[in-house]
């Protein structure tokens, strides 16, 4: 072994024990933990911070809080892998004061202080706000889907459950026939064949009776969907093909690309959540109604009365719109070829004749005014534009917000890309985190604690990459 480096006797006593201190550097992300978590006001967040008269006193929320923290922070996410790191990691030692709590408790302080955990998330992001990390008020927009703790093959809907009822029967059909030809063979070989095709018809037959009673249930469910192992999961597309788990919303900030806002759903279309992740982002970025917020979305986001909401909450809007007629594979005019003449209150169609307005009506819910001209029958190009007699064109009372909103994406076409190169990564970084499995915890409030989590331990990485750990730890002591 002489010529290499060589380490210390493990026999060797010392005379002075070396402080646990001493083995943290100073500028460790594990001391950010520290401090941020010791600066809380843990009462006032929710946490019980006042230990139970009878009874073993149990842990400080401090010490489950700082951690979970870490352990999300390095990609520990089990409670029984935090049980075991706390056992032998140094770091994690330093920060509990060598406490080792058990798994269990461990996992019960995440499942009892789901809305506590979730506000510490926000008050990191008070705090970057305080920082001056957010000088530009604008966020892109962007949902994700995320596989929950349920398989396909236990998650049901209407056009699932009846193919697999389908294919149990042929099962039952085609092991009868089965039996049937058996019995024309070799008594000594026929009689185990067919024992086996009954046991096989049994398990059969178990099968069809317990999708049966999952189709009674299945009639009960308020959106004919049911999941066995996670209740709130549900099957959405994702990229073409589909999963089982959630829609995890996020509104990241266009400068340092911190997550501004978040949250969970389990509704897989994005078309009706733009203004509510829009609000909760401008609750932080500009909270005074004389302020405004600009965010930015992909066309799955699309949906007037969305950005309607959004105008009146004091928020720039940046959506592509979606372009689901049909009329252009049919060779005929679209609507976009028919311009508002808004001091007339009158269309313009490709032939230059005005189509004039001539009633309103509500519909779904959304008064709706109709126009067409009375020069449609006579029109040379009509066959281009209806196969009707008359092409009428609807039109919002609101539609003037959802133009507006239009002019001004076609005025800053870039603002597309600054978009996918905000609010991608973020997801990205998220999912390599939590690995091919993503969430371990079941129903929507827990995955909406664990997802809490996730973004805080996101959010801490990249504040300490802007700013640097100890100037980030003077300005929370500040």
């Amino acid at each position: 072994m002489s010529g290499f480096i060589q380490g210390e006797d493990r026999r060797q006593a010392t005379l002075f024990p070396e402080r646990l201190d001493d083995y943290i550097a100073e500028d460790s992300p594990v001391r950010v933990i520290d401090v941020f978590v010791d600066d809380l006001d843990l009462s006032g967040l929710g946490f019980k911070t006042v230990p139970e008269v009878t009874g073993r006193p149990g842990y400080h929320p401090s010490t489950l809080l700082k951690l979970f923290i870490y352990g999300y922070l390095n990609r520990v996410q089990s409670s029984r892998r935090l049980e075991r790191e706390a056992q032998r990691n140094v770091e994690l030692m330093w920060l509990t004061g060598r406490l080792a709590p058990d798994f269990k408790t461990i996992a019960d302080f995440r499942k009892d202080n789901g809305e506590a955990i979730r506000l510490v998330c926000r008050e990191f992001v008070l705090l970057c706000r305080k920082l001056e990390l957010f000088t530009e008020a604008f966020v892109a927009i962007d949902g994700s889907k995320f596989k929950a703790v349920n398989n396909r093959d236990k998650n049901f809907t209407r056009a699932k459950l009846r193919r697999r009822i389908e294919e149990v029967d042929q099962s039952i059909d085609r092991y009868l026939e089965q039996v049937a030809s058996a019995d024309h063979a070799e008594r000594g070989t026929a009689q185990a064949k067919t024992q086996r095709l009954q046991d096989k018809i049994t398990a059969m037959k178990a099968e069809m009776a317990r999708l049966k009673k999952l189709e009674v249930r299945l009639r009960e469910s308020p959106d004919q969907q049911i999941s066995l192992t996670d209740p709130d999961a549900r099957s959405m597309k994702c990229r073409g093909s589909g999963l089982v788990g959630y829609n995890v919303q996020t509104a990241v900030d266009t400068q340092h690309h911190l997550i501004v806002a978040h949250d969970v759903t389990n509704i897989g279309l994005d078309r009706r959540l733009l203004a509510a992740m829009a609000k909760q982002a401008k609750a932080i970025l500009a909270p005074a109604p004389e302020q405004s917020l600009s965010a930015v979305a992909d066309q799955g986001y699309y949906r007037g009365e969305e950005i309607r909401a959004c105008d009146e909450a004091g928020i720039v809007t940046y959506v592509a719109k979606t372009d689901t007629s049909g009329k252009r594979t049919k060779g005929e005019f679209s609507r976009k070829a028919f311009r508002y003449i808004a001091e007339d209150d009158e269309y313009e169609c490709p032939a230059g004749e005005r189509l004039i307005y001539r009633f309103a009506s509500k519909e779904a819910g959304k008064m709706m005014r109709r126009y067409w001209a009375s020069a449609c029958i006579r029109c040379p190009i009509r066959s281009k534009c209806t196969p009707s007699n008359y092409r009428r064109v609807s039109r919002w009372e609101h539609e003037a917000t959802v133009e507006a909103a239009e002019a001004r994406l076609e005025q800053h076409p870039e603002v597309m890309r600054l978009r996918r190169a905000t609010v991608e990564h973020p997801f990205g970084t998220l999912k390599a985190w939590m690995g091919h499995t993503h969430f371990l915890t079941k129903t929507l409030p827990h995955v909406r604690t664990e997802m809490s989590l996730h973004v805080l331990a996101y959010n801490l990485k990249r504040a300490m990459a802007i700013l640097g750990i100890k100037p980030l730890m003077a300005a929370m002591r500040a």
